[in-house]
């Protein structure tokens, strides 16, 4: 393609479809580094051309055959009427505005879409810390410990694993901590402690193996992917790009906190550096971001597992959204021991992909948590606070007794059936009954 006609596609797509840094990286990686420098040199001052510049420096870390510019307004790398940009760093060389949000090891970007924009305009966080300051304390940390376990369950059940209570707890405890430390190797290779109990049968810490989601041939044991995981000697530099841009998106406080949230977890799972525990993982890293942003008060835990668990096909497109396109990307063939051997340069599908449909699912799961789960369940503590102090006083019911008759009565629809009367609750004379029924009806129903 002659130089004028490559920067006028490129100007093009830059003007109207924002950056696509996968596509710009392979497109300079074809080119000579001369063609792109006489690109540049027919007109450096340009707006678009000092973009590209920037880009493809930027991109190949490699110094094109130019002189830095010494005049001329400062211009952004990205158009943020297009897609999301972080706080800019100013470049000299290029007179430009590096808003990328993250580094060249790790930097998916997000189209400005409608509804993300929506979204951003509800000030869910604001509203948030709005309806915590109206509960009562004590119904608040109640409410939040619940959330935490059945956050806890959630995750597990997502991955069709139904732990013993401990093991919950213990995970449990571990999302409690979110955003208390920074993340690293070391840190994330600790929570994988904490999330896989039993060790003998798997490698800890990165995988040194291909990776894939899918099944196997019944029959012949071949693998059959629906997804891919990065290459397993790409990891290093991909999990260092992943924690610089963590680190870069934290301190930067115009940088949009759920978006930030759906760059770092669903990065992480698509790369799927462990060989088991990436799923509980990758959404830890949601309430990470969250907290470290400041998106929410320490010690409030959204139930995104649950609320993910509750919408599972939408997460699953969430996910397919990447992993469906990359399969036609990607080649590969079956390993002696039925896993898949990746054979050609995939690294960049995994640093620049698009985050935007998974940003707009997280956000749909933070409404829903703002405008549902919480108050339903702060709603039910302060009903539940109410029965308890009717059956405390009327009949000094211990609490265990009381977490029953309310289960009882909660499967009645507001009625104590006849086995409860006759056993768990024999000490209670029929005229009792009816007044305690009575009185759950007037408090839940």
């Amino acid at each position: 393609m002659p130089e004028d006609s490559l920067a006028d596609h490129l100007t093009f797509a830059l003007k109207y479809e924002g950056v696509d840094l996968a596509v710009l990286k392979k497109l300079f990686g074809v080119l000579a580094a001369d063609e792109v420098t006489a690109m540049i040199a027919a007109e450096p001052t340009g707006l678009y051309r000092r973009r590209l510049w920037f880009l493809y420096e930027w991109l190949m870390n490699s110094q094109l055959d130019l002189p830095d510019l010494t005049a001329g307004n400062y211009v952004d790398v990205l158009d943020e009427n297009l897609q999301f940009g972080s706080s800019p760093m100013l470049s000299k060389r290029h007179r430009v505005r590096n808003n990328l949000p993250g580094v060249p090891g790790f930097c998916p970007l997000t189209r400005k879409t409608p509804a993300l924009q929506k979204y951003i305009r509800q000030d869910l966080s604001s509203r948030i810390k709005a309806l915590v300051g109206k509960i009562h304390p004590d119904v608040m940390a109640r409410t939040a410990a619940f959330l935490l376990l059945k956050d806890s369950k959630a995750s597990y059940a997502i991955e069709g694993e139904h732990p013993p209570q401990n093991r919950a707890q213990r995970w449990g405890r571990a999302i409690g901590q979110a955003g208390q430390r920074e993340i690293s190797k070391d840190e994330l290779v600790r929570l994988q402690h904490i999330v896989i109990d039993d060790r003998r049968f798997t490698k800890m810490g990165w995988r040194q193996q291909g990776g894939f989601v899918g099944e196997h041939d019944r029959r012949t044991g071949m693998p059959i992917p629906d997804h891919i995981s990065a290459k397993w000697q790409d990891l290093p530099s991909l999990m260092d790009g992943v924690i610089a841009t963590d680190r870069r998106l934290e301190k930067d406080e115009k940088f949009d906190a759920v978006i930030a949230a759906a760059t770092i977890a669903f990065g992480f799972v698509f790369i799927h550096p462990f060989v088991d525990g990436n799923g509980r993982i990758h959404r830890y890293l949601i309430h990470h971001v969250l907290l470290r942003k400041e998106y929410v008060a320490q010690g409030i835990i959204f139930p995104i597992s649950a609320i993910i668990l509750e919408r599972l096909n939408e997460y699953r497109r969430a996910l397919e959204h990447f992993s469906t396109p990359s399969l036609d990307l990607i080649e590969w063939k079956p390993s002696p021991d039925n896993n898949v051997d990746v054979l050609n340069d995939t690294i960049d599908l995994y640093k620049y992909y698009d985050a935007t449909k998974q940003a707009e699912f997280l956000y749909s799961c933070v409404q829903q948590t703002i405008e549902k789960t919480i108050p339903e369940e702060v709603d039910y503590l302060e009903k539940y606070a109410h029965i308890k102090e009717f059956l405390d006083n009327q009949f000094e019911m211990p609490d265990k007794m009381v977490a029953l008759i309310v289960r009882f009565l909660e499967q009645g629809e507001g009625k104590l059936s006849e086995r409860a009367r006759i056993k768990e609750f024999s000490a209670l004379q029929p005229e009792e009954v009816e007044v305690i029924e009575n009185k759950y009806r007037e408090i839940f129903m």
